[in-house]
C-alpha cells in the first residue's frame, strides 16, 4: 500500500494485492495531514515538545505548559482513528487479514501506522484501544520499486552464527549529575554477559532521550569526531541488559555480545575485514544514534561507539553511514535500538534514514528501527519478544513476530500501553519473509 501526496497536495492511497489494484483520494489535504501528524507526534515523542520551528505541542493541545517530565504524553485517540478512516478504511476489504507493506511519503513517513485506531475508541484505556498494531503486521518500504530490489537480494542468510550485539559504549556523561556518574559506573561494570546484568536491572535508569544525547553536541574536526565531546554523551548501561537478554534467547547456541571496551569501530571493522561479521544472521546495535544534521560538521548519520584514546580516520568513536555501507554483512536483519534510526533526512524524505539504507547496502535484508528516542525497558521487551516469537514460530516471519511482541507489551497495561513506549519500532524492508 502506497500513501503519498500528488501535485494538487491531496493524499492518494494505492492498495495493491495479488489480484487487484485500487486507489482512492483521501479526504484530507496536505496542510491538514501535516497538522494531524504533528499533533499525533506530540503524543508520542517528548522531544517534539521542545520543537520551536512550528506551533508548540502545548499550543496544539491548548495547554499552558508541557506535561511533567517523564509523565504520560497526551495522545489524541480521535485523530488517530480519523486518520485511519481517511487513509485505510476505504481499502478495508482489500487489506483485511493481510500483512501490510506500507510505502509512505512526506509527513506520513514520520508516523508509525501502528498508532492508528481501526475503530472508534470505546474508552481511554490504552491497553484496550483498537490499535492497528494489534490487527495488522506491517512492514515499511522506502519505495514501491524497492520491494523487487530487496527480494532479489533477500535469499536467506547462509551465516552459521545466530546473533551478535554491540552496545553499552563507555561514555562519561556531562559530569554534572550524580545519576549520570552512577550510570557511567554501571556501564563499566557491565562489560560482558557473565556480569549477570539482570541482577542490577533495578539500578539502571531509562535510556536518555535525544535532547540529552547527541543533538548539537558532537563536532567534527579534520574529518574525525571530537572524542572528548563523544565521551560526554549519556552512558547507556541498560543496553548491556538488553543485548544479553536477546543473545541468551537463542538456543542451542547463544548469541555473542560486544560491550564496553569491545563496542568499538576497530572491533566492528576488524570483524568485517576478517569475514566474521558476515557469519551472524542477526546484528543488534544498542547505542546512541544520530541523524544527519544532528552532528556538527557532518552530513552523515551514524552510531556512537566507545571513543578511542585519540581519534584516527579508522576509529573516532562514530560509525558513520558511509563506514557502515562498507561493512561486509550476510544478515537476515539488523536491529537498530538507538534513537531516531527510522527518521528521514528531510521532511519529505524516504521512510528510513541514510543510516538504515547503509545497512541495506552492506548486506542486510531487513531492519528494526526506531522513530523516536526509545525506553530501554521497552527495547528489551520488544526485541526479546520478537526473537522469542521467531524462535518458537519460525514460519510467521518478522512482521508478525513484531506485531505479537508489541501486542504483548500493550497487554501489560499501565504505562506500557502508551504508544510512545511501544510504537517507535518499525520493520523496514520485506526481505524473504
Amino acid at each position: 500500500m502506497q500513501c503519498d501526496l500528488n501535485h494538487s497536495k491531496v493524499a492518494l492511497v494505492t492498495a495493491v494485492t495479488r489480484s487487484n489494484v485500487r486507489w482512492h483520494s483521501a479526504p484530507i489535504g496536505a496542510k491538514q495531514l501535516a497538522e494531524t501528524i504533528g499533533i499525533l507526534r506530540c503524543g508520542l515523542d517528548e522531544e517534539a515538545w521542545a520543537d520551536t520551528t512550528q506551533a508548540s505541542c502545548a499550543e496544539k493541545f491548548g495547554l499552558k505548559r508541557p506535561p511533567a517530565l517523564g509523565g504520560p504524553l497526551p495522545f489524541d485517540l480521535d485523530r488517530a482513528h480519523a486518520l485511519y478512516q481517511a487513509l485505510l478504511e476505504p481499502a478495508a476489504k482489500d487489506i483485511d487479514g493481510k500483512e501490510l507493506i506500507l510505502v509512505p511519503s512526506g509527513p506520513l513517513a514520520t508516523l508509525p501506522f501502528e498508532v492508528l485506531l481501526t475503530e472508534t475508541p470505546a474508552s481511554t484505556d490504552l491497553a484496550k484501544a483498537p490499535w492497528l498494531a494489534k490487527r495488522f503486521a506491517t512492514t515499511v518500504l522506502p519505495s514501491v520499486s524497492s520491494l523487487k530490489a530487496l527480494r532479489q537480494v533477500a535469499q536467506t542468510s547462509k551465516a552459521p552464527k545466530p546473533f551478535a550485539g554491540f552496545g553499552n559504549p563507555l561514555l562519561n556523561g556531562n559530569g554534572e549529575s550524580a545519576d549520570i556518574a552512577e550510570r557511567a559506573r554501571q556501564a563499566r561494570l557491565l562489560q560482558s554477559c557473565t556480569e549477570s546484568p539482570e541482577t542490577k536491572a533495578n539500578q539502571i535508569a531509562q535510556r536518555a532521550l535525544a535532547k540529552s544525547g547527541p543533538r548539537a553536541i558532537v563536532s567534527l574536526s579534520g574529518g574525525t569526531a571530537d572524542v572528548e565531546q563523544l565521551r560526554r554523551q549519556i552512558p547507556l548501561p541498560e543496553t548491556a541488559l538488553e543485548l544479553c537478554a536477546v543473545a541468551n534467547s537463542f538456543t542451542p547456541v547463544k548469541g555473542e555480545v560486544y560491550l564496553g571496551s569491545e563496542a568499538t569501530e576497530t572491533k566492528i571493522k576488524s570483524l568485517s575485514d576478517s569475514g566474521r561479521l558476515a557469519q551472524y544472521r542477526v546484528l543488534h546495535f544498542a547505542t546512541h544514534g544520530a541523524l544527519s544534521g544532528q552532528v556538527h560538521g557532518s552530513i552523515e548519520p551514524g552510531l556512537i561507539l566507545t571513543p578511542p584514546a585519540a581519534a584516527t580516520p579508522a576509529d573516532d568513536g562514530y560509525l558513520s553511514s558511509s563506514e557502515i555501507s562498507g561493512l561486509k554483512l550476510d544478515a537476515d536483519w539488523v536491529v537498530l535500538s538507538a534513537c531516531n534510526t527510522a527518521g528521514g533526512e528531510e521532511s519529505n524524505s524516504e521512510a528510513f534514514s541514510g543510516l538504515a539504507r547503509a545497512f541495506f547496502y552492506a548486506g542486510t535484508r531487513a531492519l528494526l528501527v526506531s522513530h523516536w528516542p526509545v525506553s530501554s525497558e521497552a527495547a528489551v521487551a520488544i526485541t526479546t519478544g520478537v526473537t522469542e516469537a521467531m524462535m518458537s514460530h519460525p514460519e510467521i516471519g518478522r512482521a508478525e513476530a513484531l506485531r505479537r511482541s508489541i501486542s504483548a507489551l500493550i497487554a501489560r497495561g499501565g504505562s506500557n500501553a502508551h504508544p510512545s513506549v511501544w510504537a517507535p519500532f518499525v520493520l523496514v524492508g520485506n526481505g524473504s519473509s
